[in-house]
């Protein structure tokens, strides 16, 4: 199944919109973690799953294990997720941008090493940039947009011709970089008149909306701005508020209750509205 139906069968099986974040900070692990040479492995497996059932997507963030040379517990992660998990599908949040050669590198590193079903990508050098990444048919590539930071506004906010830069990248991936129906946008929730723009540009294409949580965005205008007719079209990430829900050893339980609470707010909003 590629990711886009992944997606949507999630959506639809799970009952849920929410995305989970896996940023793995040991210095926030419990006790009983200190010291193991898989601590990472063994703290992410345990948030998985304890909420594999509650989410439509799990979203590593790459550079929380290449910063602590974990690359080969990222890969170990994955294959656990798909062995264990299979149908929730893995967006490896990378945000890579370069050109030619190395873009397909980049492509194979997400798509063949670490066998992520999507792979997040920076779009600001243009189409020729994103197309290794778009000849893996059945991956997911998810364009920022509209990012959930403050300073994205210094460039994304730009009038390109009558539009704002952000707005370009949506009409463009919409109309034009879409061909095999495989991507998707970033829009943060901090940002919902943007979400707003986005949707009304990119139809049912799925929007990865960062910034719920720690991040101070609203659930409500969030799911008002993006969700499609049908009530879903959004995965919607929280990552710190629901990894570090409690710090004792009682981390994945309190995991799961976050979720679990985060899910029945996102759905109290959805198609009816709150």
């Amino acid at each position: 199944m590629d990711f886009v139906a992944a997606l949507r069968a999630a959506w639809r099986e799970r009952d849920s919109l929410l995305c989970v974040g896996l940023d793995p900070d040991p210095a926030r692990f419990p006790a009983s973690l200190a010291g193991r040479p898989d601590a990472v492995f063994a703290f992410c497996r345990a948030i998985v799953d304890a909420t594999a059932d509650l989410v439509c997507a799990f979203k590593p963030q790459i550079a929380y294990f290449a910063a602590r040379r974990a690359e080969d517990q990222l890969e170990a992660l994955i294959a656990h997720i798909h062995a264990r998990h299979p149908g929730v599908p893995v967006i490896l949040d990378a945000k890579r941008g370069d050109i030619g050669s190395t873009a397909g590198q980049y492509a194979e590193e997400a798509f063949a090493r670490y066998r992520a079903d999507a792979v997040t990508v920076n779009p600001y050098m243009g189409r020729d940039s994103v197309e290794p990444y778009l000849a893996w048919r059945g991956k997911g590539v998810i364009l920022l947009c509209r990012t959930s930071n403050p300073g994205g506004a210094d460039l994304q906010n730009l009038d390109v011709g009558g539009e704002k830069l952000y707005e370009r990248v949506a009409r463009l991936v919409a109309t034009e970089w879409n061909s095999g129906n495989n991507c998707a946008l970033v829009v943060g929730a901090t940002f919902p008149a943007e979400i707003a723009c986005v949707r009304a540009l990119a139809g049912d294409m799925p929007l990865l909306v960062p910034g719920i949580g720690a991040q101070g965005g609203d659930i409500a205008a969030t799911v008002a701005a993006g969700q499609t007719a049908d009530g879903a079209g959004l995965a919607i990430n929280s990552s710190r508020a629901i990894l570090y829900a409690s710090a004792g050893e009682d981390f994945a339980d309190a995991a799961r209750r976050a979720a679990l609470a985060m899910r029945e707010a996102i759905n109290a909003c959805r198609a009816v509205g709150c």
